[in-house]
């Protein structure tokens, strides 16, 4: 067996607004689909809502992480 290198693991940061937001597009295309969610006025209302909620924790965590 040859020998390993040990080399420094990569990890890449979390892009927290996309995953909230591909979390909330899923969340909403269920509730459309199984019949929960058929007023597009509160269709749009929890997107806005979700994506303000989800730009406000990308936003605490870029601040968090700069520390």
């Amino acid at each position: 067996m040859p020998h390993e290198i040990e080399r420094p693991r990569r990890t890449h940061r979390t892009d927290w607004m996309a995953l909230l937001s591909g979390l909330l597009f899923v969340a909403m295309g269920v509730a459309f689909v199984s019949g929960d969610l058929t007023d597009p006025v509160d269709a749009l209302l929890v997107l806005l809502a979700g994506l303000g909620v989800a730009g406000f924790v990308a936003v605490i965590a870029r601040v968090v992480r700069r520390r």
